[in-house]
């Protein structure tokens, strides 16, 4: 029977545990670039022994008007490519795999972070209710600009020179973020999406941005190195429900089934929050159906302990399970859930910008 530390081969990625540490953004990386605290920090939780089969790095923007947040590192640079060397390298000694997310936060921003203080671009000109992290602290979201069809394209583009940054940086594969109300859901959800063009309007039309990018991502770097998260009913960053997410999602995974990809990485519920969204008046979500229609590796999250994980990876109801605040405040989290050890408690204050305190200071068993 396989268990949470049996290997599995998540599409070309062979992986020595299925414990995967979820996409955590730390707002540290000062300047836009990677740096040796970060290097530590992702190699203290890279050894399969003890930590993670898989990391997944914290979102990093596609190109400079991707960015939404303080001191979120960048893919799309030289500089950049070369900063996360340092960390790719220390993964790697430790014997761990590591992919990297691919983001672009849409109307998420504010003009402060933006080349000439731009507004963020967004398939709408709708402003989101919501801050984000700016100097200074916590601000509202700036009012975004519509995209106008003939710059989609490029943006495409955008995408697939990450990807193409990504592998010449030594990571093992992408993550391509769809999720938690980012520019891509901006397309998909009939609540945000008003566009009378090609991308908006039918379902039809609303998957296509998301499929456009993935078909790039993976002629460039192929399905087997490509993975996607999806949160089909998470309202995070002002992504009110789709009028028909199951029909939504499903018709995204049904085209995105031929590429083959390395894995879909699905969002159960509200990212960060509660699973069950039906005292809100969220329908629950299929999650299986939406798995029979994407036909790949299925890795879940959200609100996972040791225990519901591996009853998941023993009923086959996933593959991988991904950790999110557990591997902050847990660099030997593998260890501690096989030995069925006390975790250590997350501090909060320091989840966001900062120095070493809260990032890479936390105990391991033993030590």
């Amino acid at each position: 029977m396989n268990t949470l530390f049996s290997p599995f081969q998540l599409g070309d990625i062979a992986l020595d545990n299925r414990l995967v540490m979820a996409p955590l953004t730390r707002n540290r990386a000062v300047g836009g670039l990677p740096n040796p605290m970060m290097a530590t920090y992702y190699r203290q939780r890279a050894n399969p022994a003890t930590g993670a089969g898989l990391i997944i790095t914290e979102a990093s923007p596609v190109c400079p008007m991707g960015h939404g947040y303080l001191d979120t590192p960048g893919i799309y640079s030289p500089e950049q490519v070369q900063a996360w060397r340092q960390v790719t390298d220390a993964v790697h000694a430790e014997g761990g795999k590591i992919v990297i997310q691919l983001w672009h936060v849409g109307r998420i921003s504010h003009t402060s972070l933006l080349p000439g203080g731009a507004a963020p671009e967004s398939a709408t000109a709708t402003p989101a209710r919501g801050k984000t992290y700016i100097q200074g602290g916590f601000a509202p979201v700036s009012a975004p600009r519509a995209l106008r069809t003939e710059e989609i394209p490029a943006l495409v583009q955008h995408y697939r020179h990450a990807a193409r940054c990504a592998m010449d940086a030594g990571f093992d594969g992408v993550e391509i973020h769809a999720a938690n109300g980012y520019l891509i859901e901006q397309f998909l959800r009939d609540s945000i999406n008003d566009r009378s063009d090609a991308y908006g309007g039918s379902k039809a039309n609303r998957v296509r941005f998301a499929l456009e990018v993935a078909q790039a991502i993976v002629a460039e770097i192929g399905g087997g190195r490509t993975g996607i998260r999806l949160s089909p009913i998470t309202p995070a960053n002002d992504a009110a429900q789709d009028s028909n997410a199951q029909g939504l999602y499903g018709l995204l995974a049904q085209h995105l089934a031929p590429l083959k990809l390395a894995y879909v990485h699905v969002v159960e519920g509200a990212t960060g929050g509660p699973r069950d969204l039906s005292d809100q008046g969220i329908s629950p979500f299929d999650y299986q159906a939406l798995r029979a229609q994407a036909q790949a590796p299925w890795m879940v999250n959200n609100g996972y302990d040791g225990a519901m994980a591996e009853a998941a990876i023993a009923s086959g109801a996933a593959d991988v399970v991904a950790f999110g605040k557990a591997f902050i405040a847990n660099p030997d989290l593998g260890a501690r859930l096989k030995a069925g050890a006390a975790l250590n408690e997350l501090q909060l204050k320091t989840l966001y910008g900062g120095g070493p305190e809260g990032y890479i200071d936390y105990s391991v068993l033993g030590g």
